[in-house]
Order: structure tokens, then C-alpha cells, then sequence
């Protein structure tokens, strides 16, 4: 089924709880790396991504079909992990920053995560990052997302994206040159 017909089905009465569970399928899985990428902590992400689909759930009727039906829950998704991790440091009379870094050093006893000691590391490097680099690098780097898209899903130049990918880069390599461990 197209995107177009998707929406056709999402918008009928009669069709839109089976559209809902193809919608579901089709996109769980790329929006909840992306979430669990922002959120680190699979429960986390778990509840993240349901509030996402309860968004795109209740708001399908107003999509406007300016972008991509992906674009528009992406954002979301981005949006609903940002508000997760504000509610989160406040409920715990903390900064994003040290929210960030406990979740980090959560993820070494974290069933689900099947990094080792290095992707360790490359985490605490992206987490040193501004929040736009962060998001630009483990979109470009992990998600693979061409310039293009990524211009479409962040409404940002192509040029500016490059620009802060190389600068994110380079500050990673930094990080991880300066923290070496023997």
C-alpha cells in the first residue's frame, strides 16, 4: 500500500484501525532507534514510541500532507522524546546533561544493548555534542539518512547539514583521542 492510499485508509471510519496497525508495522521499528538514539533507555524508547503513535493516532485527520507521512511522524517522535527527557530531568531535579550521562552509564547493565567498551565510548562522545549535532550525526552516521532527507525531516539547508556532520565528526574524534584508555 502507497503512502497516499495509507492515508486514504487512516482517514475512513471503516479502515482506519487496520490502517493504523500497517502504519505500526511499517515504521515501529525506524522510529524507535531513532527515539531509543535520543532516549537511550529501551523503556524509555518503549514509552516514547507509544505516545508517538497515540500522537499520530489522534492528529492523522490533521496532516496536512506538506512532507512525507514519515517526515511528519519523525517529527513527533523527536519532539515527544524531547518533552520525555525535560519531564524526566525535572521529575528528578536534574539537567539533560546529567540525565544523559546516567543513562549512559545505565546502558553497560542494559539487557538490550549489545555494544561493547568502544560504542561505550562513542556514546559519551556524542553526548558532548550540541542536541542539533547529536541529532544530525547519529542521523547521518547510524540511520544512514542521505543530505536530503535529513534537509526534509530537520527543514534545514544541505549545506548546513554537511557543515555540522564534519564539525560533529571532528569533535567526536577529538573526544575519543583525548579519552583514550590502554
Amino acid at each position: 500500500m502507497d503512502e497516499k492510499d495509507l492515508l486514504i485508509a487512516l482517514r475512513s471510519v471503516d479502515e482506519k484501525e487496520a490502517a493504523f496497525r500497517s502504519l505500526v508495522a511499517l515504521y515501529k521499528e525506524r522510529l524507535y532507534w531513532h527515539i531509543r538514539k535520543m532516549v537511550l533507555d529501551h523503556e524509555d524508547a518503549d514509552d516514547v514510541l507509544q505516545n508517538t503513535f497515540i500522537k499520530v493516532f489522534r492528529n492523522i485527520d490533521n496532516f496536512n500532507g506538506d512532507s512525507k507521512l514519515y517526515t511528519w511522524m519523525y517529527r513527533i517522535a523527536t519532539n515527544e522524546a524531547i518533552t520525555f527527557l525535560n519531564k524526566k530531568a525535572k521529575r528528578n531535579n536534574v539537567t539533560i546533561d546529567t540525565l544523559k550521562d546516567q543513562a549512559i552509564e545505565n546502558l553497560k547493565s542494559d539487557v538490550y544493548f549489545e555494544g561493547n567498551e568502544i560504542q561505550l565510548r562513542l556514546q559519551k562522545a556524542i553526548h558532548t555534542l550540541p542536541p542539533k549535532q547529536q541529532q544530525i550525526f547519529s542521523m547521518k552516521y547510524f540511520e544512514d539518512h542521505t543530505y536530503e532527507e535529513l534537509s526534509e525531516l530537520l527543514d534545514t539547508s544541505v549545506g548546513g547539514l554537511k557543515s555540522s556532520y564534519h564539525i560533529a565528526v571532528k569533535k567526536i574524534k577529538d573526544f575519543l583521542k583525548s579519552n583514550e584508555t590502554f
